[in-house]
């Protein structure tokens, strides 16, 4: 229809936050936003994670190809990441990947001199830059009670007499060239669900019949009131829709008895983070890389246009003719 508009100002409700989890409502869009965002959030919010590992000496029972790999997966602090450039793109070392602008620089050098064997971790690496460093899990919160339980990621253990020295160096990237650069160790959504009891209808059945309503569901979503003996809705996010519950009441023959709808424009996000970006700011990265490609549709239509209107000329300039 000529004149209208299909835009819509999605709303952002925060539940729960905590550096490494969100919990987060995302309402008045549709579907292919949320997952847009989801997809996003996974797979193109970039991190810093090494990606190049030169190893001077390696006399541990693992092989350099595996530290090299362990090592990658080690998440790093990278709320730079956003700023830093990609090596590729790098114009001060002409793509080589290795200057202060595009790279990280980590060393670790380990060597067992007694018989008790050495933890190699993610403690052992230090870093060229002191806001690129490995994520420490050893907080309050991780149920640590002893500080030598505190060691970070476990790289290798070395016997007495081996050694391990190398050097690696950290770049920024994303979850869709590998994994290692992904910032989400899942980020999940749901569509609200809406829950309608019928509730002359309840009336006719007795305790029993109600009870097998609020158990056929595999989850705590209904419960009985104790003194109004009334079938409630406890708690309808707890709906994983499996209409268990619509196929017994279909059974005991009381169709409508429990009607279950998904709000087609209300989502519930469930964010967990690696620990390199926090949940909150993974989320205000997604954001800004989906409006930067938003930007890139943009000037496309924009260049199709000038292309109409000046025809070969305008994809000759843009090196297409």
């Amino acid at each position: 229809m000529e004149g209208a508009s299909y835009q819509r100002f999605p709303k952002v409700k925060i539940r729960e936050l905590k550096d490494d989890y969100a919990k987060f409502e995302l309402r008045e869009t549709d579907a292919s936003m949320a997952n847009a965002l989801r997809r996003v959030m996974i797979a193109e919010v970039p991190t810093i994670a090494i990606d190049l590992v030169e190893i001077e000496v390696n006399s541990s029972v693992l092989g350099d190809e595996f530290i090299a790999h362990r090592l990658g997966l080690i998440p790093l602090t990278s709320e730079r990441a956003m700023s830093m450039r990609f090596s590729r793109d790098c114009d001060a070392c002409d793509g080589d990947g290795q200057c202060e602008f595009c790279s990280v620089e980590f060393h670790l050098r380990a060597k067992c001199i007694n018989d008790q064997t050495l933890d190699v971790t993610s403690k052992d690496l230090y870093s060229s830059d002191h806001t690129v460093v490995p994520v420490d899990f050893s907080d309050s919160s991780s149920g640590f009670e002893n500080p030598e339980d505190q060691r970070g990621i476990t790289i290798v253990k070395l016997r007495k007499g081996q050694e391990l020295r190398l050097r690696a160096i950290a770049r920024k990237g994303i979850g869709k060239d590998h994994a290692k650069w992904s910032p989400a160790a899942t980020v999940t959504f749901m569509y609200e669900p809406e829950i309608h009891i019928n509730e002359e209808m309840m009336e006719t059945l007795s305790l029993e019949e109600k009870t097998s309503v609020v158990e056929s569901s595999p989850t705590k979503v209904f419960g009985i009131n104790p003194h109004t003996q009334q079938v409630e809705v406890v708690d309808p996010e707890a709906y994983t829709y499996d209409d268990e519950v619509l196929k017994k009441v279909e059974a005991m023959g009381k169709p409508g008895l429990v009607e279950i709808y998904a709000k087609e424009d209300s989502f519930i996000f469930t964010v967990e983070s690696t620990g390199a970006v926090k949940a909150s700011q993974l989320l205000l990265n997604a954001i800004e890389v989906l409006k930067q490609k938003l930007d890139a549709v943009r000037l496309s239509e924009d260049t199709v246009e000038g292309d109409d209107q000046f025809g070969e000329l305008g994809a000759h300039m843009r090196g297409g003719g």
